[in-house]
């Protein structure tokens, strides 16, 4: 099965609340980045930690501003963070 973003791709991290064990951070959903690279096929890690078969799905790293991810951010304007994230809570921004 094929990514599918790329890099380059712009997308919007999902905002909803899942319950459990979650890899994406609270701060960074809803936010929009750009795909940076793609990471590859990894076993679903939501399902992993409670001893279900993951279907592998694709990571990404997304690079977000930061002053897009923290408002009150007084850093340089160029300033980036970069956050791996999993197929399933990615949206087309």
């Amino acid at each position: 099965m094929s990514a599918r973003f790329s890099p380059g791709d712009a997308v919007r991290v999902a905002e909803r609340e899942s319950a459990g064990h979650v890899r994406t951070p609270r701060y960074i959903r809803g936010k929009r980045g750009t795909v940076e690279r793609v990471c590859g096929r990894f076993g679903n890690p939501e399902e992993l930690a409670y001893g279900r078969a993951g279907a592998a799905v694709t990571l990404y790293r997304v690079r977000f501003a930061q002053s897009d991810v923290w408002p009150h951010y007084r850093g340089a304007a160029r300033d980036t963070i970069d956050v791996e994230l999993y197929e399933h809570w990615l949206e087309k921004a």
